[in-house]
């Protein structure tokens, strides 16, 4: 689009197109006139009809000026009427953008009190959350601290057990207190499975032999002792050896040890006449029986070949609860007698029960005729007090009269 003379001219514009176009054929059709007058002077000839040609181009000019000014007329009608569309299109488009624009206030102004509102809601959550968080975090630390009270009480029973781990260590270590270890808990469990008058502890034999404890059963077998013994150290040897060589020497210190034990056990606390013929040898840990049934067999079955049965504190305690049984049938034979005489007087009692309770049935099936018989008599005076009491109301029956008692005066 150019601007001339105060006036714009689009090349798009068909109009403008058209003016252009003319504009060229009249350009054209003069250069084709200055050929032809060049023509005319090389041809004479040719002069008369060039000139009418021309004549008749002059009217088409002539025409085409009209053409042309009725297009300028056109192009300024158009240009006012572009104009004016400009003016309209601006007017709208300025009276669109203000409306959007107050749109876009609204919009901003709606959005803000709603961010407004999101962040005061946000500010509530945020601390509703932060009390919350405040409230647990308190919980937790209270929690935490009652728990480290807790670590800290099991910290001192660590300690505290570990301590007895090391009196342990220092008892087991020793053999008199390793011995005394097992007795008392050999005491513990016959004082749990047995009357205290069914045993006696660091009982003397006829031989002069002290016992640890002598169960009181009645012949047979007769009283049996118990004899607690601990090999400690050939079974620590035993769990700790490196090597095959190690592992056959403390198998056989184990060997020796237990036969040993073995052999003392029968030969001091199995007395004919005066013990049973068999003695127990308790081993007051179930790791040292587990591992001499599982790889000392043999020795075993020397025990029982020597009559001495050794027990854990687990079969120690099932032996113990077969012995009270044995126990309570001993004393009920023994009390056999007077069970007999209780028996024969709880008869006695019976019997007399049998006959009171003849007795009470009789005295109940007199006490029923007598009451029968009052029932009856009862009837028979309500009736005759019904009557008497209708007697003035009621007319006497024809051949009544002389069922009628006459009244009499006083003094007849």
């Amino acid at each position: 689009m150019i601007e001339i003379a105060g006036q714009s001219i689009n090349f798009q514009d068909p109009v403008t197109l058209l003016v252009l176009g003319a504009g060229v054929a009249v350009i054209l059709i003069l250069w084709l006139l200055l050929a032809g007058v060049r023509a005319a002077k090389r041809s004479a000839q040719l002069a008369e009809p060039l000139a009418q040609q021309m004549a008749h181009l002059g009217q088409h000019v002539q025409q085409l000026g009209q053409g042309q000014e009725q297009l300028r007329g056109g192009l300024t009608h158009v240009s006012e009427a572009q104009a004016n569309a400009q003016v309209q299109m601006i007017q709208t488009v300025e009276a669109r953008l203000s409306t959007v624009q107050q749109q876009m206030n609204d919009r901003l102004a709606d959005n803000a009190m709603r961010a407004q509102r999101a962040m005061a809601e946000m500010q509530e959550r945020m601390k509703e959350s932060l009390h919350g968080s405040s409230k647990q975090t308190a919980t937790s630390l209270t929690q935490l601290q009652e728990r480290l009270k807790m670590i800290d009480k099991a910290q001192d029973n660590i300690t505290k057990l570990s301590g007895d781990v090391l009196s342990l260590q220092d008892i087991l270590s020793n053999k008199q207190t390793r011995g005394a270890f097992g007795e008392i808990q050999l005491h513990d469990i016959v004082s749990k499975a047995l009357p205290s008058d069914s045993y006696s502890l660091q009982h003397t034999l006829s031989n002069g032999k002290r016992a640890d404890c002598l169960i009181h059963l009645p012949n047979p077998p007769g009283p049996i002792v118990i004899d607690s013994k601990f090999p400690l150290e050939p079974y620590e040897a035993l769990r700790n050896a490196e090597n095959q060589a190690q592992l056959q020497e403390a198998a056989r210190q184990m060997k020796t040890a237990l036969r040993a034990h073995i052999k003392a056990i029968s030969e001091k606390y199995i007395i004919e006449g005066e013990t049973a013929d068999g003695a127990l040898m308790f081993l007051p840990s179930e790791a040292v029986y587990a591992e001499l049934h599982a790889n000392f067999p043999d020795i075993v079955r020397e025990g029982f070949a020597a009559r001495v049965w050794i027990v854990s504190p687990t079969t120690c305690m099932a032996t113990l609860n077969t012995m009270r049984a044995i126990l309570k049938d001993a004393r009920m034979r023994e009390q056999a007698g007077a069970i007999r005489k209780e028996l024969h007087m709880l008869y006695g009692d019976v019997d007399r029960l049998g006959t009171r309770v003849a007795n009470l049935d009789r005295h109940f099936g007199q006490a029923a005729k007598d009451i029968q018989e009052i029932r009856i008599s009862a009837e028979k005076a309500g009736k005759r007090a019904r009557r008497l009491d209708n007697f003035d109301f009621e007319e006497l029956a024809e051949g009544k009269e002389a069922e009628v008692v006459p009244l009499s005066k006083p003094g007849d």
